[in-house]
């Protein structure tokens, strides 16, 4: 019994290593590219991600039987998932674009405030109404990050402005897929989810990328004849924004819904030290403790909802 259990926690020690190990890598690598190599092209980058996503879902659902497959049983349903992957697609390539004017430590202290957009949304769309406690939790997301606005050294706008918008969006897609996919009928796991909603992401990002980003290609094809190491780069990039997914649904699995909000957080913060380490990006002592006085705010929220339950 000893035995099980130690190997059980072994696994779950190791599925955590993996799922930050593969979040903190693509967010690292994703500002390495976009930034400091100089690869300019934030969509493209997204519509790789996304391929990745489509046939490694695949292979993962339909040959490999990690999880059963769930079928789409009307027009109504793939209607609502292309809602959401369009919302998916405008959340992650914000957070891309973000990347290229924001160091890797603001980009996360901005990320932590999902659960102020969350509440916000919540409330617009369904009128569901927290506890009061709750409410005030936000207070100190909030204000963390206008404290730390104040204090980033290498605070941009526009780039704030993104970030503002993907991490409202990701909000947005959480509110959106209670409310769009909550019969039971239509409920899909995150696996399935991403098996459907990676490939409409891509045929939804493809004109983007022709239009806004010309011949992105082209100009890739041209940068791997000088440095072959671009095209390593992007499809280990890519193969690790799917193992993102993958490692967010076992640890889903393996632990409970509390100590994935805990983890969640600190995987953040870990992120933060990581990206100062490797990017040297200067930080100020006011920007540092309104990151901590937000993560502070989002435990405290974390708290309140599970009270209020």
């Amino acid at each position: 019994m000893s035995a099980t259990k130690g190997s059980s926690r072994f696994s779950t020690i190791g599925l955590v290593t993996a799922w930050y190990s593969s979040n903190i890598g693509v967010l690292l690598l994703n500002k390495y590219l976009l930034s400091n190599y100089g690869f300019k092209y934030p969509i493209f980058l997204t519509m790789c991600h996304m391929t990745a996503c489509s046939l490694l879902s695949y292979i993962a659902i339909a040959w490999m039987k990690m999880v059963p497959m769930q079928t789409i049983r009307s027009r109504v349903q793939f209607m609502k998932i292309s809602a959401l992957s369009l919302v998916f697609c405008a959340s992650v390539v914000s957070g891309n674009i973000s990347l290229r004017y924001l160091p890797v430590s603001f980009n996360q202290a901005i990320g932590a405030t999902t659960p102020f957009f969350t509440a916000v949304f919540a409330y617009l769309m369904t009128f569901k109404r927290e506890a009061w406690l709750t409410y005030i939790t936000l207070i100190p997301v909030v204000t963390g990050v206008i404290i730390a606005s104040g204090g980033e050294p290498s605070f941009h706008l526009f780039g704030f402005i993104i970030c503002i918008a993907a991490t409202a969006a990701r909000a947005l897609k959480s509110v959106l897929q209670g409310i769009l996919l909550s019969s039971e009928g239509e409920k899909l796991n995150s696996m399935n989810l991403l098996l459907y909603m990676a490939p409409i992401a891509v045929v939804l990002l493809l004109p983007a990328t022709l239009f806004m980003e010309e011949n992105v290609v082209g100009i890739t094809l041209a940068l791997a004849r000088k440095d072959i190491r671009i095209v390593w780069y992007l499809l280990f990039n890519s193969a690790l924004a799917y193992f993102v997914n993958l490692t967010n649904f076992l640890v889903t699995k393996h632990t409970s819904a509390l100590t994935l909000q805990v983890l969640g957080n600190a995987k953040g913060a870990v992120a933060v030290v990581v990206s100062i380490l490797i990017f040297r990006n200067p930080v100020s002592v006011t920007g540092m403790l309104g990151y901590t006085l937000t993560v502070i705010g989002v435990l405290l929220y974390s708290e309140a909802k599970k009270r209020s339950k």
